[in-house]
């Protein structure tokens, strides 16, 4: 496993994401812009959202350890209001960073909070918090920059720390694979790669030598940057778009696989 990022990277990343994105929805013609990769969603639509999910998990982290998200965040999101004039919107969403910036610096990248995903590899902490909240802001970036006809390639710092903790946080599960073991290969042309395992013991992710090496088969392998295997763990671009080795249709079960825990 590479090692990951301080919380302080964790922290610049978030807030030059959150800028870039603020650049994004500037330059806009209007906030009714469409999102390509959202498509139920305006540009106005993904600042709430972004905005909204900082304030939340800003909310979450202050609470500290907690078996359910806490009532006050949830009632908060539930409640939020969120500027109509784009001068005033972009206020808000660079004050929604500050708010989650602030409370992961205070609360420290051990200090425990509630989180959705599975603890088996991706920590239910403010540091697990901030790494995840990396991704999100990054991916939503490339959305807005999408919308508005100029989408730049996520940042390789991003994108190498970036395809790891998808597959630990949002692959990683005690469940039950439904169908025959397997695995899933992802290679990185930066020169990292690792495979996803799943059986009936669930879901886990470690890191493996480059392709070619002794690390044995895989049920299925895609190649391409990092920024590409992170856009398409996130469903922003076709798994046509990468190079693919083996059942190109086990892809489609792992996009549709939804563990029970």
């Amino acid at each position: 496993m590479q090692k990951t990022l301080e919380l302080s990277g964790l922290l610049r990343l978030i807030d030059e994401r959150s800028a870039a994105f603020r650049a994004a929805v500037a330059a806009a013609p209007g906030l009714d812009v469409r999102v390509p990769t959202c498509p139920e969603w305006t540009l106005f639509d993904l600042v709430e959202h972004l905005g909204g999910g900082d304030r939340f998990w800003a909310a979450v982290v202050g609470a500290g350890p907690a078996g359910a998200p806490p009532a006050e965040a949830t009632a908060a999101r539930a409640a939020l209001e969120v500027p109509k004039e784009r001068e005033a919107l972009l206020d808000w969403l660079a004050a929604s960073t500050e708010l989650l910036l602030d409370a992961l610096r205070e609360a420290g990248p051990e200090s425990g909070c509630w989180a959705w995903w599975s603890p088996s590899q991706s920590p239910h902490s403010a540091g697990g918090v901030a790494r995840h909240r990396v991704q999100e802001t990054a991916v939503h970036t490339y959305d807005a920059q999408l919308a508005i006809g100029a989408p730049e390639p996520l940042p390789a710092e991003v994108a190498l720390d970036g395809v790891e903790e998808f597959l630990f946080t949002c692959c990683a599960t005690p469940s039950a694979w439904p169908h025959e073991p397997t695995a899933f290969d992802f290679h990185a042309a930066e020169g990292r790669s690792w495979r996803l395992t799943v059986d009936a013991d669930g879901a886990r992710t470690t890191s493996i030598p480059a392709p070619g090496s002794t690390a044995g088969p895989a049920g299925a392998a895609v190649h391409g940057t990092a920024a590409e295997l992170v856009l398409f763990n996130y469903d922003r671009i076709p798994l046509g778009s990468l190079r693919v080795d083996g059942d190109a249709e086990l892809f489609g079960l792992l996009r549709v696989w939804e563990p029970e825990e």
